[in-house]
């Protein structure tokens, strides 16, 4: 795991940073407090919890959950053992998710603050909640050695891992423990029993996977970069997903296919949507695989050459970030009545729904209601069914507004970690190179073309200006660091822009001529 540590208490910077990282919560117009009248609502729900628990108690299910350190807001708790029924040597899957639409009256102060949130929005001074913290963090959280009410799916699957009954029930459940990612990749590594809940995740979700490539979908594994709060600043890290992450994500897109399926089939309901990668974007990652010296054969799926990448390699760490160009266009799709002309989120390659994290987005709450009374034979209810047409504009644009934000405070620590350092080399991997068209355009502007690169340490994804190819090591030069454009660009070390062409004898541009504006690289 690369790690980087920002030292902000010895740092004349860090009372500047603390201060752009709170401002950036006016700039994308954040949601500030709860409102009186909403947390009034949320206290009142929550005091009520335990007679909106569920009379079918389920509490004998030895439930536990994995999620990131720290984490206090748990949507699901799972719990696996062997056999089905009629399938001896098959599984069963509970999946418990936090019974959110308890805690929300329709057309209520608190519904429709959730609606103007749309989801939870994680910076590295805070997180902007959803819900507000008694229901998020307390009562409505899957927390260990409590009783909460859950929404509860039970999955028969044979022995391929295929699913072969499904139920959903609300029921008051009991997680038996909590788990860190690494905790639970830690005791699966070191085996032990191998009926046990994380043993058979691990076999569960390894044929998951494979289920997953046969249908034609994939999983993108890149490194994730993620800012830690520390008593002394901020701490970036890259890390690798470990397997139990993918395990574990198999469960819930299990869970998001049963719930997409039982809405299609109820004529009613919302979809998170993909459309198949365009032919043109297919025909140019297949070349910059060929490229990068390990080319997609045309008779493997691409889920299956995905799995197979080793990106620790440069080349292949390359190749993954590009395969983010076939990931594109995903949305939301409401229907009530007419199946909608496109059901399939097209990377898992089966219809998909967002349902098991009703905490954190919005949506999830949505579809576990419409779900829970389409299995009870039951009408949706009207204060879920009049405001799934909503949903899908609400969900766009708090996800803008999320990613926006969330790349805007990385792209400022990150400018922070390295201000000062101009001038010095550092180790880095070019994951995109200019094209030639980049590079004429840029000659042409009098400047070195624009790529990006992954800087080893600290573990920063950059813009570089500079002639190199992708998957190739290089050094790398710091340009600038700047806090208040939040941007970073380093520089191909050796290489100098070339003179613009006003300062060529007999060059294009005379001095009074209007050059094309250059526009400034800028991260996320």
């Amino acid at each position: 795991m690369a790690h980087h540590h920002l030292d902000l208490a010895r740092s004349a910077g860090q009372t500047e940073l603390a201060s752009r990282l709170a401002a950036l919560r006016e700039e994308f117009s954040l949601p500030a407090a709860f409102p009186p009248e909403v947390l009034a609502e949320a206290e009142q729900a929550a005091a009520s919890a335990v007679d909106l628990l569920p009379v079918n108690d389920r509490t004998d299910l030895p439930l536990l959950t994995i999620d990131p350190p720290g984490s206090t807001d748990l949507d699901q708790a799972v719990h696996l053992h062997r056999g089905s029924g009629g399938h001896d040597d098959g599984f069963t899957v509970h999946y418990a998710i936090a019974d959110v639409p308890a805690f929300i009256a329709p057309g209520g102060a608190l519904d429709a603050e959730t609606l103007r949130r749309g989801q939870t929005v994680y910076l590295p001074d805070g997180r902007i909640p959803l819900h507000p913290e008694v229901i998020s963090e307390d009562t409505g959280s899957l927390l260990p050695g409590v009783d909460r009410g859950a929404y509860l799916w039970t999955f028969g699957l044979d022995r391929t891992g295929a699913v072969v009954s499904t139920t959903v029930e609300r029921a008051r459940v009991r997680s038996r423990e909590q788990l860190t990612y690494q905790e639970a990749q830690r005791r699966i590594d070191a085996g032990g029993d191998p009926g046990s809940t994380l043993a058979l995740l691990k076999e569960v979700g390894l044929l998951r996977a494979r289920l997953e490539t046969d249908r034609g979908g994939a999983s993108l594994r890149l490194p994730e970069q993620e800012i830690t709060a520390t008593d002394h600043g901020y701490e970036i890290l890259t890390v690798p997903p470990l397997e139990v992450e993918d395990w574990n994500a198999q469960i819930s897109l299990m869970t998001g296919i049963a719930a997409a399926h039982i809405m299609l089939e109820g004529g009613v309901g919302i979809l998170r949507t993909m459309p198949p990668a365009d032919p043109d974007a297919e025909s140019t990652f297949r070349a910059r695989t060929r490229a990068l010296g390990h080319p997609w054969p045309q008779d493997q799926p691409y889920g299956e050459y995905l799995r197979e990448l080793d990106i620790t390699r440069p080349q292949e760490l390359a190749i993954m970030h590009a395969a983010t160009s076939l990931f594109r266009g995903t949305g939301y799709t409401a229907f009530d009545g007419d199946t909608p002309e496109v059901t399939v989120q097209a990377a898992i390659a089966s219809p998909y729904a967002h349902a098991t994290a009703p905490l954190r987005r919005l949506v999830d709450r949505f579809v576990l209601a419409t779900c829970l009374a389409l299995e009870n034979g039951e009408d949706v209810p009207q204060g879920v069914r009049g405001l799934l047409p909503s949903l899908p504009a609400a969900m766009k644009d708090s996800s803008l507004v999320a990613s926006r934000a969330t790349n805007a405070a990385l792209d400022l620590v990150e400018a922070a970690s390295l201000h000062g350092r101009e001038g010095q080399e550092f180790d880095a991997v070019v994951i995109s190179a200019p094209s030639p068209e980049q590079t004429e355009k840029a000659r042409g502007q009098g400047r070195l073309p624009w790529g990006e690169i992954q800087v080893e340490l600290p573990p920063v994804l950059a813009r570089f200006e500079g002639q190199s190819e992708a998957g190739q090591r290089i050094r790398a030069v710091l340009v600038t660091a700047d806090m208040a454009t939040r941007t970073v660009l380093f520089r191909v070390a050796g290489q100098t822009p070339p003179p613009r062409p006003a300062e060529v004898p007999g060059g294009a541009l005379a001095p009074e001529d209007h050059a094309e504006p250059v526009d400034w690289p800028h991260q996320g």
